[in-house]
């Protein structure tokens, strides 16, 4: 985690106003969390710190390239992404849970940490199904992946044909 320590904006000597960070996130960056969907990845990461009396708001644009496998052919390609997000910091006295979509931050605190909002940000972008294509036109398909799973799928007359175990069941009611 000592690694994360370089995504902490100390924001104690700031004036108030708007403040560009940008952070440059690879593989080692997802290598520190256990569980990450993310394993390799070329990303660029502009953060705009806006400091104000009572707040800081941070806009996230993050943008570039994540390795993923595809669901079909399990061939690796990369997979752009483009994430545009914003995270609210109020100062407050204690630290209250009221809201869990803005960071409360404490008198004692002097820097905030934004690896944990980069991390889920990317994740989250990360797609459900994972295809490299819909019709296995890419340079990144698996073609021999694609024709042995097109050799095992069922022909059309098998299809027709009805299954005795279930017709027996039909008849139960």
């Amino acid at each position: 985690m000592k690694s994360l320590k370089t995504y902490s904006i100390p924001f104690t000597g700031l004036k108030l106003g708007k403040h560009d960070f940008e952070y440059v996130i690879g593989n080692a960056f997802f290598d520190e969390f256990e569980y990450s969907l993310v394993k390799k990845a070329d990303l660029v990461c502009k953060v705009e710190l806006e400091k104000q009396e009572t707040m800081l708001i941070l806009n996230f644009d993050i943008k570039g390239n994540i390795n993923m496998t595809c669901d079909t052919c399990l061939a690796e390609y990369p997979f752009q992404v483009a994430i545009h997000e914003q995270q609210i910091a109020k100062f407050a006295e204690e630290d209250v849970d009221e809201d869990e979509e803005i960071i409360t931050l404490t008198k004692n605190d002097h820097e905030i940490n934004v690896s944990g909002l980069i991390y889920e940000y990317v994740n989250v972008a990360v797609p459900f199904v994972s295809v490299c294509s819909d019709k296995g036109n890419t340079p990144y398909c698996d073609k021999e992946m694609l024709d042995r799973l097109k050799a095992l799928e069922p022909d059309d007359n098998d299809q027709k044909g009805s299954d005795p175990r279930w017709d027996a069941l039909k008849n139960i009611k």
